[in-house]
């Protein structure tokens, strides 16, 4: 009786343990199955498994990857996402290896990978011919009327399938001509039409160093990238004052200037297109657009302002289009090609001139406003994204506060604070980790106004001996109008970017550019614009392909991501008084 209590009651406890267990591991006696996942988290769970093969493959080219990239395209909602995935896909297919793509096996369900393998070879017969490619590409989309390229064609194939801009071809000119950035439209207007009947010859000529300086329109300036607060006179009557002076002014500062004969500029295109100029303050942009269709142009160039810019891609022409600024967030599906005097680029330009100059420890001094935020952020991130260490900075607020902390005996000191790098900083170009600022200073970036300039190089010469002084750079913003032999001669030393017009690369064109606009050099950086602007028009069919490289007067051209036309700027000194290119 006794051991049969006993095993009954060892079988319960058995029966307990078990039933614990089976709690424990979610599942249960009553015969009920495990509840079926949700669509969204089945949804979630195939694109972790789709992402796992792209990830795993670590940039390798497969049909097993673009199978992945193709599933992936199905579960995506977000259009920006999806606009990826397609670019993605795309970019995927073209790494494909002749003999990859010959030994490819397609199922009878895998309707999407013939239709993508197949604008893969509708690519590959016509890429040396756009006309040809733009009208396969449509016919590729008629037979594969569902495939996702079909829908959203990816950005770089959208670009190459344009149909090519012809060198007879019509061109709209899109401008401010009145209200309140007129002056601004003006200049690049006169640059345009300048280059295309000619522009003078370089020859051994002395150019021009003169006056004037205000300070209104600077929001505007700062948008179009004008890295100085000169602003135009629109009085004609103190313009032609102005003018007078600034001749009498060439003939005075003529033997301080030192034109860069080095530099080598690209031959503008003269000939006989037809342009046809529109004011972009007369009529909306959508307006102005359908009447330019009506016209017969052929290509855009313009509009100016970003607002006005955003408008145009959205309104999606289809003309090909040369926007005369630049985008924060470009969309990569945008036939829309982008040229600006970009700080930006300045920036990025002169932390690789430092990186050439085997600086490795710079600090840069900016406004204290979202403006020199933005430039000390540039500046970080391409001075790291070159295999630099830690940017320190140092900012100022005034014209005003500067003085007064002079006269309280206040320099500064070749210290500062980290320049964080941005969550979208662009990676190093080596593998390795980002090293940290270690060791004295070793140069000085500053983007300040000629008048801030002043203030800030005695601050600095007030805290270090000039022997331990490190070498000094400048953005173009310091080099304005109405600086004399005085101020050269106290920056001497001192390296300053800017664009060739102001190098001297063509001394009668900066001297023509100095007459026709009073020496103010906030108009003549337009009016270089205006130059090359006229320039890329000409070359459009290379802008878009991503092979154009030139020598323009407002920097040396190239082409990079989203068809954005990248600006590299000469380097010039103070040297005993003149004005010298930096030998590199």
């Amino acid at each position: 009786m006794l051991s049969s209590i006993f095993v009954r009651f060892k079988t319960g406890l058995s029966y307990t343990a078990i039933l614990s267990a089976l709690i424990m591991s979610g599942c249960t006696l009553t015969g009920q199955q495990e509840q079926p996942l949700t669509p969204a988290a089945k949804a979630e769970m195939e694109m972790k498994q789709f992402q796992k093969v792209i990830d795993d493959a670590q940039g390798l080219a497969s049909l097993d990857v673009i199978r992945a990239y193709i599933g992936l395209e199905t579960l995506i909602t977000d259009p920006q996402l999806h606009q990826k995935n397609i670019d993605d896909t795309w970019l995927t297919l073209t790494k494909l290896t002749p003999e990859q793509r010959r030994g490819v096996v397609i199922k009878a369900d895998e309707n999407t990978l013939q239709g993508w393998l197949d604008l893969l070879n509708t690519y590959e017969y016509n890429k040396d011919d756009a006309d040809k490619l733009s009208t396969a590409v449509r016919e590729w989309q008629t037979r594969y009327p569902r495939n996702p390229a079909a829908l959203t064609l990816p950005a770089s194939l959208l670009r190459l399938s344009q149909p090519s801009v012809s060198t007879s071809s019509q061109i709209a000119l899109l401008l401010p001509l009145t209200g309140q950035a007129k002056v601004f439209g003006e200049a690049i207007r006169q640059g345009f039409l300048d280059a295309q009947s000619g522009l003078p010859q370089p020859q051994a000529m002395p150019a021009p160093q003169a006056p004037k300086n205000d300070d209104s329109l600077a929001s505007i300036l700062e948008e179009l990238g004008i890295s100085n607060t000169e602003t135009p006179a629109t009085d004609t009557a103190k313009e032609t004052t102005e003018n007078t002076q600034a001749t009498q002014d060439q003939e005075k500062e003529s033997s301080t200037f030192s034109g860069d004969t080095t530099l080598r500029l690209d031959p503008v295109a003269q000939n006989s297109r037809q342009v046809i100029v529109y004011d972009t303050n007369s009529q909306s942009i959508d307006v102005l657009l359908k009447k330019v269709q009506q016209d017969g142009a052929n290509l855009i160039v313009g509009p100016l302002l970003k607002p006005e810019v955003m408008k145009t891609i959205e309104l999606q022409s289809g003309l090909p289009v040369l926007a005369l600024n630049e985008l924060d967030n470009v969309p990569s599906a945008t036939t829309v090609c982008f040229f600006s005097l970009s700080p930006e680029d300045e920036t990025r330009n002169a932390a690789q001139h430092l990186r050439q100059q085997q600086k490795s420890n710079p600090l840069i001094i900016v406004p204290d406003n979202k403006f020199g935020q933005r430039m000390a952020q540039t500046f970080a991130d391409e001075w790291q994204r070159t295999g630099g260490g830690t940017v320190l900075q140092q900012t100022f607020s005034s014209v005003d506060s500067l003085k007064a902390s002079i006269n309280r005996g206040v320099g500064i000191r070749m210290t500062g604070t980290p320049v964080l790098p941005t969550a979208n900083a662009p990676l190093p170009l080596e593998t390795q980790s980002i090293p940290s600022a270690s060791g004295a200073i070793d140069s000085v970036y500053i983007i300040a106004t000629s008048d801030e300039l002043t203030l800030i190089k005695p601050m600095i010469d007030m805290a270090i001996s000039t022997q331990k002084r490190p070498p000094i750079y400048v953005s173009s913003r310091s080099n304005q109008g109405g600086t004399g032999p005085d101020f050269r001669m106290e920056m001497d030393g001192i390296q300053f970017s800017d664009i060739p017009l102001m190098t001297g690369a063509n001394l009668p064109l900066m001297q023509k550019a100095s007459s026709k606009f009073a020496n103010d050099y906030s108009l003549m950086r337009l009016y270089a614009m205006g130059i090359d602007a006229w320039s890329l028009a000409n070359n459009y069919n290379d802008l878009t392909k991503g092979t154009l490289r030139f020598n323009g007067i407002s920097g040396s051209l190239r082409v990079e991501n989203n068809c954005t036309v990248y600006r590299e700027l000469p380097w010039m000194q103070f040297k005993q008084g003149k004005i010298e290119p930096v030998v590199q």
